[in-house]
């Protein structure tokens, strides 16, 4: 059906007006809502594949992902609550830590993860640890996504997982971590669940944590 091959290239191209008109038209057709919203999702993992391929860039990701969240803000009303929950992969938190205010990495893996079928709650930046917590706890999530951009923030990480810890609720989540300054051993030292180089490999990493 040419609307689905429309759907993909908008998405693809970054287009997203045209991802709005589009989800608008499916709308107004009453297309299987479903199918439509996969069409979108394999654009958007197309649009992954060539960014891990070097074929595209960051500003092409974020403008698909943009075009992406467009399309699926005008569906998801539309859909029922048990089909929006038979296609979410799990609910995350994400959010830049207390006294760091870089938000363009994490809005971009917040985008993406929405875009891979994730209900993601994206709370900004500058961020208290407390706030994490009661917001995972009020919506059961299943994902903590904390980045922090500056060495001096990263403690922040640290405070949330012994935070968990105290209040004997560290099995109930699993915690990424994200930004510049953060590695493989500052991950194993404070005891989080893993951190990716790029929002690409941090959907891959989401994923296969929702499996385990």
């Amino acid at each position: 059906m040419a609307i689905f091959d429309e759907c993909k290239e908008a998405i693809i191209q970054g287009d997203i007006d045209r991802a709005r008109e589009l989800a608008n038209q499916a709308l107004a057709d009453k297309l299987d809502l479903n199918m439509v919203i996969d069409a979108f999702s394999e654009a958007i993992r197309h649009v992954g594949d060539l960014f891990d391929e070097g074929e595209y860039f960051l500003p092409e990701l974020m403008r698909s992902a943009e075009a992406m969240k467009a399309a699926m803000a005008v569906l998801t009303p539309h859909l029922t609550t048990g089909e929006i929950e038979t296609r979410s992969l799990g609910k995350v938190v994400i959010g830049t830590i207390e006294g760091d205010i870089h938000d363009i990495g994490k809005t971009l893996v917040a985008s993406m993860l929405a875009a891979e079928g994730f209900e993601v709650y994206d709370l900004g930046a500058d961020v208290p640890v407390a706030t994490f917590i009661e917001k995972a706890l009020e919506v059961d999530a299943q994902l903590i996504c904390i980045s922090a951009l500056l060495t001096t923030t990263m403690v922040g990480q640290k405070k949330l997982i012994e935070q968990l810890v105290k209040q004997n609720i560290r099995d109930r989540f699993k915690v990424l971590l994200g930004g510049a300054p953060v590695s493989k051993n500052w991950v194993a030292e404070i005891g989080a669940d893993g951190t990716a180089e790029n929002a690409i490999s941090a959907v891959k990493l989401a994923k296969e944590l929702m499996v385990h």
